[in-house]
Formats: structure tokens, sequence, C-alpha cells
């Protein structure tokens, strides 16, 4: 593992120019910033859900909003963004995720197979005293990720088993683990999810855990009580740190935060809550839309996950397909294809009420946020504006990711809303955020100022037209975690027979083009690069006049985003 590691840092080395210190980011080093004013001008200002502020302007300064409105004298000293036509709205809140906690290895376990059935609380997965505060990373990819969506704050949690340990509120951005977090111990993470290979490994065995602890820490909390109150004849309690870690949740002056993807999940926490009597609030919530009786029910709150299955788009019909399906209308269907077009009406019913959960839990009038556990960052907003679609309303959307997560979470009065005396967490969007085309341009997180570059939208690949032509020189750059990286590739020949060569930034290497492919406008190939073992580098570049859009991919690596220009003939 760590030879290929090696070998990875080395093709990245060939193929980035140097590592560069801002790619579409102002602020992702660890330089201090030249200013801790700002003022947003000239921005349509969305304070909070159904509240705007036509062409006004936000100071903030030291972290700190200090004045919002129409009529703000800007000091001389601050670094105005200038933001015509651009929309501001508070940074938004994941109300349960993993953002910022790094995930722990793997561990080769020899287990006693005498122990599987009582095995250790640590390695049962239950482990309540841990805490998310001392695993956060702001280097963590998921921070830089889901800020550049807009996501300022996040109610973070542990990785792992049934009781994975306690919250935390923290920032999207930050020196350390520790200038991160908000508010430490802001819930205590549970999961319906069995150890490997040792007891609880079912649903039902945690349930019947989950029941035993509650019960023995009870007591043990009580003992303790009459204790501390009165100990004269009585034996001094044993010390158990884990079921000490439950105390809180007892008294109720913690929530228990649990996943439940499912609808039987979500029925059998509730059965749980109802039997031990804790403070509750679901999350990642995935099937809920049966359950929201229940749910209101109990009067916790949810935060429902945006990981939802590919919603799958009508095809457009051609001239002439309708006589062609008047025509099939007529032929009887065999058995076989109606239980296709059956099970197919099924799936995509199935699907819609994925997207249209949101709206239901909003009629209903359950108090809701989202979580971000699951949901692969590039698919958060295409995913958001297709629940949009399905009935949530902008504005309940919005509220979603702001003023309920805040609200949920205790963080009302210093997130959720752009008002004066709160934490400068912003985001400043060129257009209206909720659109299709909407780019984000600036994030602030607690004042520090984040800013984006607008990509160019990609562009469609070949659906088998015309081959295009591609002989000439191209010069292309293309983007890395290491940086940025740059070269010449040339080709020559015509359509199906093409060959040239590539070459890669920071030596010079000049390397042969093998099994070039053509599908209309599409132009793919790949290339070797000796390592002490040959790697294969893929390209493709979808070509549109005398440019191109495309991706590199490293043998195992992954793909990164390129682009590129012919010289003149």
């Amino acid at each position: 593992m760590q030879k290929r590691d090696s070998l990875f840092r080395s093709v990245l080395l060939l193929l980035v120019i140097g590592v560069m210190p801002f790619l579409g980011l102002a602020q992702d080093s660890d330089l201090k910033p030249v200013t801790n004013k700002y003022a947003i001008k000239n921005a349509t200002i969305v304070q909070a859900p159904g509240k705007t502020i036509q062409n006004g302007t936000i100071l903030i300064e030291n972290g700190i909003i200090k004045a919002v409105g129409s009529s703000i004298t800007i000091p001389a000293d601050a670094w105005v963004v200038n933001a015509d036509s651009m929309f501001v709205y508070a940074g938004f809140i994941s109300g349960l995720s993993n953002i910022g906690v790094e995930k722990p290895k793997d561990e080769d376990r020899k287990d006693d197979r005498r122990l599987t059935g009582n095995p250790s609380y640590e390695r049962a997965g239950i482990t309540p005293g841990n805490s998310a505060r001392e695993m956060l990373n702001p280097d963590d990819k998921s921070v830089s990720d889901f800020r550049k969506l807009g996501f300022t704050a996040s109610h973070s949690v542990p990785h792992k088993g049934m009781l994975p340990g306690t919250g935390a509120i923290v920032l999207l951005g930050g020196a350390d683990g520790e200038s991160m977090v908000v508010s430490d111990q802001s819930s205590m993470y549970s999961q319906l999810s069995g150890a490997d290979g040792v007891y609880p490994n079912t649903v039902i065995g945690v349930m019947a855990k989950y029941r035993d602890l509650y019960r023995k820490a009870s007591q043990a909390r009580e003992y303790q009580s009459r204790y501390n109150s009165n100990s004269n004849g009585m034996e001094r309690p044993a010390t158990d740190a884990t079921l000490e870690a439950l105390y809180p949740v007892i008294g109720k002056q913690m929530t228990v935060a649990f996943k439940a993807e499912g609808v039987k999940d979500v029925m059998r926490v509730i059965a749980l809550q109802r039997d031990l009597g804790f403070k509750l609030m679901l999350g990642e919530v995935k099937q809920g839309w049966d359950a929201i009786p229940a749910i209101k029910g109990t009067g916790a709150p949810v935060f429902l996950s945006l990981d939802l299955p590919e919603w799958k788009e009508e095809e457009k019909k051609e001239e002439g397909e309708d006589d062609d399906e008047e025509k099939e209308k007529e032929e009887k269907p065999t058995p076989e294809e109606m239980e296709k077009n059956a099970l197919e009406a099924r799936q995509k019913e199935m699907i819609k009420n994925y997207y249209t959960q949101a709206g239901k839990f909003s009629t209903y009038g359950v108090k809701f946020g989202f979580s971000t556990m699951e949901v692969k960052s590039k698919d958060f907003k295409q995913n958001l504006l297709k629940v949009i679609e399905n009935g949530l309303s902008e504005d309940k959307a919005l509220a979603a990711l702001t003023t309920e997560p805040a609200s949920i979470l205790g963080v009302s009065s210093l997130m959720g809303t752009i008002e004066a005396g709160k934490m400068a967490n912003l985001i400043v969007s060129d257009t209206a955020y909720f659109t299709k085309d909407a780019n984000i341009r600036y994030v602030f997180v607690d004042g520090m100022k984040y800013e984006y570059e607008v990509k160019k939208k990609k562009k469609k690949k070949s659906n088998g037209g015309e081959a295009v032509d591609a002989a000439g020189e191209w010069n292309y750059t293309t983007e890395t975690p290491q940086g940025n990286g740059s070269g010449v590739i040339k080709l020559t020949g015509t359509p199906g027979d093409y060959s040239g060569t590539i070459t890669v930034s920071f030596n010079g290497s000049t390397n042969e083009i093998q099994d070039v492919v053509v599908d209309g406008n599409n132009v793919s190939f790949s290339f070797k690069l000796n390592m002490g073992e040959e790697i294969t580098v893929e390209i493709s570049m979808d070509i549109d006049g005398d440019t191109f859009e495309g991706t590199l991919s490293v043998a195992s690596f992954g793909s990164f985003p390129m682009e590129g220009s012919r010289d003149p003939k």
C-alpha cells in the first residue's frame, strides 16, 4: 500500500506543474486574512425564509455580523465584496453528518470465540464516552467539499458502532479541531448497527442491548444519587465510565440522535424511545413517509437524508412515436410484458416517494432539516432541487437548511439567519440559489472568506454523431489534488486513424498516444508512464470547435478535470 501511494504521488508530480497556493479558494491556506473587516454590498440579502432586503449591505468584523441593511456606512479599511445581482443567504447547517470527523481505521481482530457472547464494550461498538470533538480534522476532505456547497456548520458525530459517542456542533473551517467546535456534547449518537462477529450483531440484539444498558445506567445513576445524599451504611458505588456517560441521556439533559434510514428502523427507534423515555431526534431518515403520524406523535425533530435513488427522467418522444405507440396498444401484451410494466411502475412510484417525502413532512407540520451523512457532495444540489420540484417550497427548503437545524440543535442565537450580532456564516451566490445554474462565489465561515471560481459548464458527451476533426496541437491544463498541471497533446491523421504524443509538465516528458477512439465529438486515448512499473493514464476529450473539456484518469487513483484549446492552424 505504501508503494502504491508513493507511486501515485510520483505520477501526480509528473502531471502537475507545481502546487499552487489557490485553486478557487481564497483562504484555504494557513495564511492569515489581510483584514478582519468585510462589507458585502449591493446584494439581495435573504435574512431568513421569506425575509429579504434588496440592494443591501452586510458589515462583518472579527467574525461577527455588525450590521445589515440598505443604508450601512462601510469603513475605509473593510474588504469590499461587490455583490451586484448576487444573493446572500445564511450558511447551511447539516443536521447530522460525519463532516470533519476522521474515520477510524479498520483493525484486524483475532477474536476469542469464547468472548463473542460477552465482548468488551469497545469491541461491541459501545463507546458513549467518545466525542466527535476529539476526532475533528479541519483538513478532512469532507470539510472543504461541503463548505463549497454552502455548508458552514454541521452537527458532526463519530463513526461506527451502536453507540459511537457524542456529537458536536462544528464550523466548517478553522486552523485546528478545537477552533471548529461551537458546542460540545450536543447529542448521544446511536445506530441500530450491530458489531461484526460478536454480540450484539443483529438489529434485535442491538435493541436488547440498548434496553439493558439503559436499565443498568438508570440503576447506577439512582444508586449514585442516593449515596451522594446519604452514604451512611451504603457500599461505595462501583465506577463504570460507559454507564456514567449515559447519565445525561437518562436525566434528559442530552438528546439521543438516532440514525434510522428505513421505516422499520424508524418504528423500532420510536418503540425504544417510548419504552425508555429519552429525548429523541431522528437522523438520516430515507423512508419515513409511512411513519409520519408516528413520528409526529413523539414530537421528535427529524433530519431527512438527501442520499436519494437516481431519478430517471422521462424520455422525450420523437415525432411519429405516438403513432407507433398506438399500434403497440392494439397488440395485447404478453404476461411477461405486463409483469415488467407493473414492476417498472411500482419502482417509479417508490423512487418518487423519496423525493416527495420532505413536502409531506412539511404538510404534516413535523419539524425537520436535512442530514448529509451519506449523500455525495456532487449529488447534493441536484437532489435538493428535485425535492423542491416534488412539493417542497423554496422557503421551506431554505428553512430546512438554516433556521430549522439551528433551532433543533439549540444554536439559533448564533446562526441560521443574517442578523447583527450573529456569527458571520454566509453564502454569496451569483443568482438565486435555488436555480439550476446558480454558482456559489463566496462562503464566509465565522468571518473567514472562501472564494470560488465559476467553473465552465461541462459539455455533454457525443451521442455518436459525425466524427470530429481533432487533428492539431492542443494546449491543456488539468486539476489534481496536488495542483494544476499542463502540457501539449499533438494529434495527427484523420478520424479513425489518429496518432500522436502528449507532454506532461514538471519534467517535459513526451509520451506516445495509444488506442485512439473517436465517437462523434468525443476523442479518447491512453498513454503509458514508466514509474518503476508501467502506469496507464487515460484521457477523454469532449471537443467543441477549438476547445475541449474532459477528464484525465490515473490508473485506479481517480479522474481529474481537464480542459484545453487548439493552436490556430
